[in-house]
């Protein structure tokens, strides 16, 4: 039958909003692939043994007042009491101006990792004023641009030590006074590494000479304020680190890490500005000294020059990224939490050290007003000294106040069988503190105006922070939102043209989707609470676990994993203790194909295996015979084998099934990357193509937005023998948990509910063939002008398609970082560039993008390479020409033309907007001068300035 628009399926806005071409286009571009009807494409593109029987149903697809309706509902069966728990999370206040003007806007959230700096001045800029604030407040000279959470940051600090310390011992040290999520998440990191962890207090039972690093919370989670400058002189006497876990609130009036003699400080930006949300997401940040820069993981923003020899932003020392040292790679973390990060940077702007100095005061009166209440009762408060957290012992009374307090709305936190324990924060009302009283059943009025501080001595912070003039901008909100918006100016996300980007699924994140996480039922719940005050959690948790075992044909869902990496290795992990449990714990052998995501071998080696590296045939496919010949030799020491599906280079393999056999021949376990699920839902199921475990990145395939570098989240689904080995809860303390929340970033989920819920079945199904649509429409019109590297059997491509610009260097002096350049003049980010294949680009234009702005970079891409025609055939100088001058700024356009082309042709390139064209704000940047003159915090205008001569 003819493929017109009225067999496309019923017309749907909900799908329409989310698929870009209009079904008349569609029969445009199926007719540049000679076809016609988009299921004769599947055919030929996705191997019909892999393909499921059934299709996908989840019911009639909801219109957006229907599925906001129904997320209303599912919301108010969230109750936000009072949460006075702690235990690293806490009531914030979000500025309106920062949650109109970044949280909700687009053009924050809707951005990529600023591998491009050109094009990423703004958050540049927002991320290093988070560096800059977290040094100032830590004391410590280095701070990276933010990691997943603080339990994790423990774990990463935990083996940076270990890297760095100048001692041979095995063992960590753990203050006990620690967040249990903390003690737990470093269990579990230090068990496949083989490191001990000790648990003890810092002041009794700490061995310097017995570990390599000691980690101490500050202040502790019971609400103790220590001094560890003494045991940290210790630990250096024996050549071993000391880590302060740091509350950020508390560094505005306390002696900070860095005057204690810390190596290492890791916290949560958490309550500066970002809600709960159930646990998540929020910005976690570490600082350290110096000398161990190039040992800290994550991204770090540096402050470079540009062409014209002007201040310019970029990721510094981006090879300390250490995922890309694959199997030598000391931690995966490939992803942080930029646009949280962007928030608590904006929150520090907006109030100004003077701003969170008073906010940080108001809240510890507010704690020794509530405490002197309790004393004044008889009940008994410890400790006698705090900055907004302490216990109460009541005896046998627990279980009575406990639920005193809770008819009167208020969660507080049971510690043993006797003690209470009680955290206020900035939205701490009088009201709540009387009613907190009348639980332990004093009647009393909070008056306000106690001026007392109970800090220990020699605590209180003596030194300067925030001194960078950012921070004592004008506080209007005038001027604010013009910040925001000069910012937001310097980008280019997603709200003003596609982002190609293969592998990286850069898609619609529909506003609709977006507007459940800021409603204070979603955004105000503290983890522990309840389980009969997140029921709303709970309904949208097993819904949405339950789609997606249906989407990927895997049995049970862990939503614990807050990155994509961090997935990986907890479905590892998983696996690991899968075959312990079994009396298999001697199989640590996994086997990764050279065409890998960097993150599988990083993520291998930290869960203690062996990584064995499997070739690639000619064709890009995995090598059977080499794959087989491996599994074989490892016999029974295999544990696992990781692949991605379709291939990272953009072909659906017709051997995948055949590689599950030969892994479950020799007893391992399949670990299928979810990177490219873009390409299979509603197709194919991990599940029932062979696969046992496979993460799921949100942030790609079901719509939460990249912000700019974060937040991600990376679910894990796994075939039932699995489920029993699924991450633990990480607030029981005890190891086995990956994140710090037993949810992971719970807050942003209701993004792919909504995703799902709007699209139903087919919407999603049509979704994933549009996908393939648009991909294999790019790869037609540019074949000719450039070599698709890869295909499959049919000649088609997946999602994405790998284009060779490799020739180019000998022939015309042009590398893949010109053209990568020269797309910002035509108003694009470039495609991911230099890999899985050096030299080439790798282009993924998802299902969202309409026919004219594929076909704007189709212009863009064919322009490109006339202009290197022109110079391969000498009508263009060889070093002075379009492509090694780009990006063109304003300032290029303005200034003393001498170039050998045209203002015309150098600034308005094919596919380049006239009127809405988007001008860089920097020109190239410098990448070496920025490694070699580094600077990671806000330098003074004097240092810009000469560093711009």
């Amino acid at each position: 039958m003819p493929y017109t628009p009225s067999n496309y399926l019923p017309y749907d806005f909900a799908n329409r909003r989310h698929i870009g071409p209009s079904p008349e286009e569609m029969v445009e571009m199926l007719d540049v692939l000679g076809l016609r009807t988009l299921e004769g494409l599947i055919d030929e593109c996705v191997p019909k043994g892999i393909r499921q029987a059934e299709p996908l149903d989840f019911g009639k697809p909801k219109s957006e007042r229907e599925m906001l309706w129904f997320m209303r509902q599912v919301a108010k069966r969230n109750e936000a009491y009072s949460t006075l728990i702690g235990q690293g999370y806490y009531g914030t206040v979000t500025p309106p101006a920062i949650v109109r003007n970044i949280l909700e806007n687009p053009a924050w959230y809707t951005a990529y990792t600023p591998y491009q700096p050109e094009i990423s001045q703004g958050r540049l800029e927002a991320l290093l004023n988070y560096q800059t604030m977290v040094s100032d407040l830590t004391g410590l000279e280095i701070a990276n641009a933010s990691l997943l959470d603080e339990a994790t940051a423990c774990a990463e600090a935990m083996t940076m030590a270990q890297r760095v310390a100048k001692t041979k011992a095995g063992a960590v040290f753990v203050d006990r006074d620690c967040h249990p999520q903390n003690i737990a998440v470093v269990r579990t990191r230090a068990a496949p590494l083989g490191i001990q962890v000790i648990v003890g207090d810092p002041f009794e039972d700490l061995e310097p000479e017995k570990v390599f690093a000691a980690i101490f919370q500050y202040p502790g989670t019971h609400g103790h304020i220590r001094d560890f400058t003494g045991p940290i002189a210790a630990l250096h006497e024996a050549r071993a680190l000391g880590i302060v876990v740091a509350d950020p609130m508390a560094l505005v009036v306390l002696k900070e890490p860095g005057a204690m003699g810390a190596d290492i400080a890791v916290g949560s930006t958490q309550r500066f500005g970002v809600p709960m949300g159930y646990g998540g997401p929020h910005a976690a940040y570490m600082a350290c000294r110096d000398a161990y820069k190039r040992a800290m993981p994550g991204r770090i923003v540096g402050v470079s020059v540009d062409s014209h020899g002007h201040k310019a932003y970029r990721l510094s020392l981006q090879t300390r990224e250490q995922h890309i040292r694959r199997e030598k790679a000391t931690s995966n973390v490939c992803t942080a939490q930029a646009l949280l990060a962007v928030i608590a940077s904006f929150y520090a702007v907006f109030h100004g050290p003077k701003g969170l100095r008073a906010i940080a005061q108001r809240i510890h009166r507010k704690t020794v007003r509530t405490a002197r209440g309790l004393e004044e009762a008889g009940f008994k408060v410890e400790p006698a000294q705090f900055f907004d957290s302490f216990t109460v012992d009541v005896g046998p009374m627990q279980g009575v106040i406990y639920n005193a307090a809770l008819a009167a709305r208020i969660n507080l936190r049971k510690i043993g069988a006797t003690r209470l324990g009680i955290a206020l924060d900035e939205t701490t009302r009088p009201a709540t503190i009387e009613a907190l009283w009348q639980a332990f059943g004093i009647e009393k009025e909070d008056t306000g105006g106690d001026g007392q501080y109970r800090f220990p001595e020699g605590t209180v912070r003596t030194s300067d922070y925030l001194t960078h003039p950012v921070f004592h901008m004008n506080r209007a909100e005038t001027e604010m939102m013009r910040y925001m918006r000069r910012l937001a100016d310097r980008d280019l996300a997603l709200d003003r043209a596609m982002i190609p980007l293969g592998s990286c699924t850069m898609k619609l994140n529909a506003a609709v989707e977006m507007m459940p996480i800021t409603w204070p039922e979603f955004a105000n719940i503290h983890p522990l609470a309840p389980a009969d005050q997140v029921q709303g959690y709970a309904e949208m948790l097993a819904d949405l676990s339950a789609k997606l075992c249906e989407i990927t044909g895997y049995d049970a869902m862990s939503m614990q994993p807050n990155s994509g990496a961090q997935g990986e290795y907890a479905g590892l992990l998983t696996i690991a203790a899968y075959h312990k449990a079994r009396g298999h714990g001697h199989r640590n052998i996994c086997l990764i194909p050279t065409s890998a995501h960097g993150t599988n071998p990083a993520s291998a080696h930290m869960a203690g295996m062996k990584v064995v590296v499997v070739k690639a045939a000619d064709n890009g496919d995995i090598d059977l015979d080499d794959f087989r010949a491996k599994a074989e030799a490892a016999g029974a020491n295999l544990a696992a084998c990781m692949i991605t599906y379709p291939s990272t280079h953009g072909v659906f393999e017709e051997t995948v099934a055949e590689v599950c056999e030969i892994t479950h021949a020799q007893g391992g376990q399949v670990y299928l990357d979810g990177a490219n699920l873009n390409a299979l839902v509603g197709l194919a199921k991990p599940g029932e193509i062979g696969a046992d475990v496979s993460h799921l990145n949100l942030h790609k395939t079901f719509c939460i937005p990249h912000g700019g570098g974060g937040p991600g989240m990376g679910p894990i689904g796994v075939k039932a023998h699995l489920a029993p080995y699924l991450p633990a809860d990480p607030m029981a303390g005890e190891g086995g948990a990956v994140s710090g929340a037993a949810y992971g970033s719970a807050s942003i989920l209701p993004i792919s509910w909504a995703y799902i819920l709007l699209m139903g079945g087919a919407g999603l199904t049509q979704a994933t063939k549009v996908a393939i649509l648009n991909a294999n429409y790019i790869a037609r019109r540019l074949e000719g002008a450039y070599d698709v590297l890869f295909k499959g059997q049919r000649g088609r491509v997946a999602h994405e398609c790998i284009i060779d610009t490799r020739p180019f260097a000998e022939s015309a002096g042009i590398t893949v970082d010109d053209i990568a350049k020269r797309l910002v003049d035509c108003g694009f980010h470039a495609p991911t560039m230099s890999w899985p294949v050096a030299g080439t680009l790798m282009i993924e234009p998802t299902e969202s993008e309409t026919k004219a702005e594929l076909d704007r970079f189709i212009s863009a891409m064919l322009g490109i390479r006339d202009e290197i025609r022109a110079i391969e055939e000498g009508r263009m100088d060889r070093d002075n020409n379009p492509l090694k001058n780009a990006p063109h700024t304003v300032e290029d356009l303005v200034a003393e033309w001498d170039r050998p082309y045209s203002r015309e042709e150098g600034c308005f390139p094919a596919g380049a907007f006239r009127v809405d064209k988007y001008w860089p704000p920097v020109g190239r940047v410098d990448n070496a001068f920025g490694d070699r003159h580094l600077v990671c915090t806000c330098p003074p205008v004097e240092a810009q300035a000469e560093a711009a001569e």
